[in-house]
């Protein structure tokens, strides 16, 4: 038993595993560790770091300024004029220069993209999977061309590092003006991307952003044409220029539920390159394994700890689980957030409810032995005073008065006699109660009814004869019974001893069997005080006696009937009682005759 009870807990807790695991992955699941992911972001202040890089901004005053969207590309080439000087480390052109301009302008801007170091254009997938790249007299100038575009989701918290289409591929444009600037080749593994001595963890090529908190530097290009001073920001930085206007719509929002210019973002993802602040996503199989150990240390728990302690290491559980995510994040490490959350909450629900059943179980079993130890004290004083009282006033006598050898020998046969009665009763006893806790099987043997009445009656009737009360016994088709012989006979004679003892004097008591059907019924019916149908519901009940047979004066403890109806529903069968005050009662028992035949049959 206790082998089985542990396999269910462990299939229980594996269960809350399983379905915390399958929650974590669906839709819902997916959401909350985006969000909890976005609020570690807004909660954790990293160490602040040096930015490497610049933006370039062409915002509303700048648009003003150059003369809108048809004087940008002089705008630019201007503003590269400027800062080439400064020898920037590199700078990417977050403008997908494909379509034809100005003549003039577009031959300026040219030169002022040769003229300036490792310039890297921008180059977009459109959705018919074309490249849209810049035209050539621009790409021939450039040192790359590189993928602009971050993912959002709505937010946007990675990047993917390259995109394919056809023979072609892209790298990102903050990578491509990384490898730019720092002049090595981009080299690539199943699970990394190297630059120089930098080595991108990126699995799927998918890269997670930080951002500077502060935002990337910036500068106008309004106010860089008005105060050409401002280009020695710009030295040994790379430069990121870009539309930031926010009419221009491209906006983005971030894990700070910021809207960010896209050009801003590229500029942030170059910060998470260049300064290797990477966020790497622990492996599926680690989740799992942590996952794991909370719902081992929750069943543990409450395995061998119980109540208030067991429900602190729980809520202790559940307080790492939500904890854990966040530390990981401060080391770096993107750790579910929903899989050991709700690994744990189901774990503590789980296990705590097992124990709780269980504990009621073993509550109700230990309360159930109380109360049959009770009914075996209440049986010992009540079916055993009779017997014990002829035993003991019999030994008496034969040592205390001279007797002779044949009152001495009935004497002795009587103690013989009552003792076995006594024996019998216990062997009874016990039976019925191994019975109902199913520790014991139903005896089969065959057996006459009329021949366990008659033998019944005869036991009964010097009781009877004192109370000058008459037992008759009804012609009728003797009956061929199975089961245990003693346990039915003890049942019939409680029935018989019942209608003499609450029976006034110089009545009768009648005993009849007949059958009805599929149906064995035998009859006790007397004339006794008889019952009312509020006792009758009550009658079986343990140590319930009605008000008219305490008055009575007759002993007993109201277990007699309860043992009965015991002995008839383990044998298949059922009681019937009719009662009514003054008037009598009849008891009958109906045993299956279906089931008497095929047993009768099968000897």
């Amino acid at each position: 038993m206790r082998r089985r009870q542990t396999l269910e807990y462990l299939a229980l807790l594996m269960g809350s595993l399983a379905l915390a695991l399958v929650a974590s992955w669906t839709p819902l699941g997916s959401q909350i560790d985006k969000d909890t992911y976005d609020w570690h972001f807004r909660l954790y202040r990293p160490p602040e770091w040096e930015p490497q890089s610049i933006l370039l901004a062409v915002d509303e005053e700048s648009y003003r300024v150059i003369g809108g969207i048809r004087g940008y590309r002089a705008g630019i080439a201007e503003g590269l004029e400027l800062i080439a000087p400064s020898k920037p480390k590199a700078v990417a052109l977050d403008i997908v220069l494909a379509e034809k301009g100005d003549p003039g302008d577009d031959r300026r801007l040219s030169e002022a993209i040769r003229r300036t170091p490792n310039v890297v254009l921008a180059s977009t997938l459109l959705p018919n999977g074309v490249w849209e790249d810049p035209l050539p007299i621009f790409r021939e100038a450039a040192a790359g061309v590189g993928e602009p575009y971050a993912e959002p989701d709505p937010v946007s918290r990675e990047v993917l590092l390259h995109k394919a289409a056809g023979r072609e591929r892209r790298w990102a444009l903050a990578l491509e003006t990384f490898r730019a600037g720092v002049g090595k080749p981009i080299l690539e593994t199943q699970n990394d991307v190297q630059v120089g001595d930098i080595v991108i963890p990126s699995r799927d090529r998918v890269l997670r952003i930080r951002y500077l908190r502060a935002g990337v530097p910036q500068v106008s290009l309004a106010r860089l044409l008005a105060d050409h001073a401002l280009a020695r920001r710009f030295a040994g930085k790379t430069v990121f220029i870009g539309v930031t206007a926010q009419t221009a719509g491209d906006r983005l929002q971030t894990p700070y539920y910021e809207m960010m210019p896209g050009v801003e973002i590229n500029a942030n993802v170059f910060e998470t390159i260049a300064n290797r602040l990477f966020l790497t996503t622990a492996p599926a199989w680690g989740a799992i394994v942590f996952c794991l150990a909370l719902v081992a240390i929750t069943g543990a728990a409450f395995s061998f700890r119980s109540g208030w302690q067991a429900y602190s290491i729980g809520a202790a559980v559940v307080a790492l689980a939500s904890v854990a995510p966040y530390y990981c994040f401060t080391r770096s490490i993107v750790l579910s957030f929903t899989a050991p959350v709700f690994s744990a909450w189901l774990s503590v629900a789980a296990a705590a409810s097992y124990q709780h059943f269980i504990v009621r179980r073993r509550m109700l079993s230990a309360e159930g032995d109380k109360t049959r130890y009770q009914q075996a004290m209440h049986f010992v004083t009540h079916e055993m005073r009779t017997p014990l009282t002829a035993i003991q006033g019999s030994s008496e006598l034969i040592g205390r008065y001279a007797m002779t050898e044949e009152k001495r020998k009935q004497m002795a046969e009587l103690i013989n006699s009552e003792s076995k009665r006594l024996g019998k009763m216990i062997e009874i006893f016990l039976s019925v109660e191994r019975l109902s806790a199913g520790q014991l099987e139903l005896k089969k043997e065959l057996f006459q009814g009329m021949d366990l009445m008659s033998g019944c009656v005869n036991r009964v009737r010097p009781l009877a004869d004192r109370k000058q009360i008459r037992i008759r016994i009804e012609p009728g088709p003797d009956a061929p019974l199975s089961g245990d012989r003693e346990l039915m006979e003890y049942a019939f004679y409680n029935l018989l001893t019942n209608a003499v003892k609450y029976s006034p004097q110089d009545t009768e008591v009648v005993v009849f069997t007949c059958r009805d059907g599929d149906r064995v019924r035998i009859a006790v019916k007397d004339q006794g005080i008889g019952m009312d149908q509020k006792e009758v519901r009550k009658i079986f009940q343990k140590f319930y006696r009605t008000k008219k047979a305490e008055e009575s004066g007759e002993a007993g403890t109201g277990i007699g009937l309860s043992i009965v109806e015991q002995i008839v529903a383990q044998h298949g069968g059922s009681i019937e009682v009719t009662s009514s005050p003054g008037r009598g009662s009849c008891f009958t028992l109906v045993l299956p005759a279906q089931k008497i035949s095929s047993m009768v049959e099968s000897q």
